[in-house]
């Protein structure tokens, strides 16, 4: 009985013993960033404009632009790791990635994993149309043609908010949606940012720009679960350059308009 007793305590002993090693080796993260003078931020390159890859065959776009931002105010050199929506999470989770910032948003299911910083971008859908047409509220869609992808958040969004006057056209997909729009079978679209930016990049000759503001989802940075210091500096440098406008300008640069009010 003695010796049951005592082998008990001594698995509790080495249980807590190793629940100690893994709470500290949880926050090491930006002890080994500043160490190696690198960060690894994980990021789009096919997901126009948050993150796609230039004419100069480089990565580009807002997400690349905020990794630029966050190794700058480190003081550490940047390795971008491009990502897909499947493996960005996974890759943080094995320690391929340091950070996420790959139009991530905030869910419980995310969040039983991984952890997130403030918001550092809009993510949302909204009506574009050409910089000729004057749109500055929902009133002015009477009369005019709207491209829509029948279902998606924006067709929904747009049936609460346009007047009965408004025309609208629903399309199955995004493609066909676009091309209605691109070809001037309608006057106006209400689409994703990402869809919106990818648009207006292979079609600059339409001179189209962000309008009306359809639903609002913001992007935050993805932690690893438990890796609190690097978390909150990460936190420090976003709040910080809110307050400068940094990412207002980094916002209005590739999404037409700025952050604006983000949660932290």
């Amino acid at each position: 009985m003695k010796s049951t007793k005592r082998l008990f305590l001594a698995t509790a002993v080495a249980l807590g013993a190793f629940a100690s090693l893994g709470a500290a080796h949880a926050q090491t993260a930006l002890d080994d960033v500043m160490k190696a003078k690198t960060i690894k931020i994980a990021i789009p390159t096919d997901f126009p404009p948050y993150g796609f890859v230039g004419t100069d065959l480089q990565p580009q776009g807002l997400d690349i632009d905020t990794a630029k931002l966050i190794a700058s105010k480190l003081g550490v050199k940047l390795e971008l790791v491009p990502v897909t929506s499947a493996n960005r999470i996974p890759y943080l989770q094995t320690k391929k990635a340091d950070l996420v910032i790959s139009t991530l948003g905030k869910n419980p299911e995310r969040s039983a994993v991984i952890d997130f910083t403030a918001a550092y971008s809009p993510f949302f859908q909204a009506v574009f149309a050409s910089k000729s047409l004057t749109v500055t509220s929902f009133a002015d869609l009477a009369g005019k043609s709207i491209g829509v992808t029948r279902g998606a958040i924006e067709d929904q969004e747009l049936t609460k908010l346009a007047p009965p006057t408004a025309d609208v056209k629903r399309f199955e997909d995004n493609n066909a949606t676009v091309s209605a729009f691109v070809s001037g079978q309608t006057q106006l679209i209400a689409t994703g940012a990402s869809v919106a930016g990818n648009m207006m990049a292979r079609n600059p000759q339409l001179g189209a720009e962000y309008k009306l503001l359809l639903k609002d989802s913001p992007n935050f940075i993805g932690v690893a679960k438990g890796e609190d210091a690097l978390r909150l500096k990460v936190n420090d440098i976003i709040i910080a350059a809110k307050k400068s406008g940094e990412i207002d300008a980094l916002a209005k640069k590739w999404l037409g308009r700025p952050a604006g009010t983000l949660p932290e």
